[in-house]
């Protein structure tokens, strides 16, 4: 069993290469193999986004405070809030993050296969993410 105590592990900034605006990332698990589950807390500042990606196995994001968006590409911009899960299918080209007033934090669970959980692709464009809410 391993504990980690609050505070023991340090929040990071999203990479600019994977994230648009600030973006604030606390690990919660990485999960040693066999096992495959990796999750993290993420908060958006108004505006921040991740970039398109995709998860081999899927992603569960469980919104705990603000307003957010998400999209599938191709499909509508959709408002999400506290207590929203989103369940993103494996392999679906997709984006997350903040609306444009309010920051938005969500956790964030994936497994890895064969030693990877996310494929990163372009960025969001302003375009894209101000498209109407649908």
């Amino acid at each position: 069993m391993d504990i980690h105590l609050a505070g023991s592990r340090p929040t990071r900034r999203g990479p600019a290469e994977y994230f648009t605006g600030t973006v604030l990332q606390d690990p919660i698990n990485m999960a040693p193999a066999p096992a495959r589950l990796n999750c993290s807390r993420v908060s958006f500042e108004p505006g921040a986004r991740t970039a398109w990606h995709t998860h081999p196995l899927g992603q569960t994001l469980y919104v705990i405070s603000g307003v957010g968006r998400v999209q599938a590409k191709g499909g509508p911009i959709r408002e999400i809030r506290p207590g929203d899960v989103v369940w993103i299918p494996p392999n679906e080209k997709h984006w997350h993050g903040a609306s444009p007033q309010n920051s938005m934090t969500h956790i964030a669970m994936q497994e890895a296969l064969d030693g990877v959980y996310s494929n990163w692709m372009e960025h969001v464009t302003d375009e894209e993410y101000n498209a109407a809410v649908g």
